[in-house]
């Protein structure tokens, strides 16, 4: 049975009662099949799910954003009942933020300013922020976020290490589209025209993941495919290393891209195995 929590002394007693190992699976609700491949995740390798539904004020750059996002709480819940999460946690901004405006928060340094970061400032000071919150809260002992924010994944694990935080990060494999598009609530956004235009950005990383050889090979077969997208802006490229460091001679690494099609503006990764050839 589902148990739906609002306040924290809520929370602290159903977490009591919760068997261990504890999986949290953090989201901002808006739940889609990739929020559902997490929570299944976690239910393999635990005996308890706590899911959180938080919009997080620190992550958004504009307030109108912060507005406009869906907080559909009711069918949220209602598929977090259906998959047998046992615990849901869904606090309003004042029992997070219970001293008001934030004055100590998580710097994500360097990282934070590349790939994403030029076009979201201070987005990931804010989800560092707030997922470190989640953790002291609810104090599981393996958290549970998708591959497709790798970049967040990187700096979510950066933060457990540098913090000796006593929780495991799992990834999950980023949920596709039967066209191969990363699953995304932006994806409603496109139009039949932008979606084909869209469908670049997987096939580029796909063809990037096929290239046998080293990172130049890897990088102008991804290219190529891109050159050919029509209405994609590409905002960039980039191979890097597993910890979004610099890329190995060999082994693996990671292919990261994001484009705009019209207004919307799409992210995606893929695994890379490398080659010195």
């Amino acid at each position: 049975m589902t148990v739906l929590v609002r306040t924290r002394e809520e929370l602290a007693a159903a977490r009591r009662r919760l068997p261990g190992p504890v999986a949290l699976v953090p989201t901002m609700g808006a739940l889609h099949e990739g929020h559902l491949a997490n929570i299944r995740a976690a239910q393999s390798e635990n005996r308890s799910v706590v899911v959180t539904l938080f919009v997080n004020p620190m992550q958004f750059n504009q307030a109108s954003d912060l507005e406009r996002y869906p907080r559909p709480l009711e069918r949220d819940v209602d598929l977090c009942r259906d998959l047998g999460v046992d615990l849901v946690w869904a606090p309003d901004v004042d029992t997070v933020y219970s001293r008001g405006p934030v004055q100590v928060w998580v710097t994500a340094g360097e990282l934070a300013d590349q790939l994403e970061g030029p076009d979201r400032p201070g987005h990931f000071d804010g989800v560092l922020t707030v997922v470190t919150k989640l953790f002291a809260t609810i104090r599981p002992d393996r958290a549970y976020f998708g591959e497709k924010d790798y970049q967040q994944l990187a700096l979510i694990r950066r933060l457990v290490g540098d913090l000796d935080l006593d929780v495991r990060i799992q990834g999950v494999p980023t949920v596709r589209e039967p066209d191969g598009l990363a699953l995304s609530s932006r994806n409603v956004f496109l139009g039949a025209v932008e979606r084909r235009s869209a469908g670049a950005l997987p096939a580029a990383l796909r063809a990037g993941q096929q290239a046998a050889g080293n990172a130049e090979a890897v990088l102008a077969a991804a290219r190529t495919v891109l050159a050919s997208a029509g209405d994609l802006v590409v905002d960039y490229l980039e191979l890097r290393g597993p910890d979004l460091g610099p890329p190995p001679v060999s082994g693996p690494a990671r292919l990261l891209a994001a484009a705009r099609v019209g207004a919307t503006r799409l992210i995606d990764n893929v695994a890379i195995e490398l080659t010195d050839d």
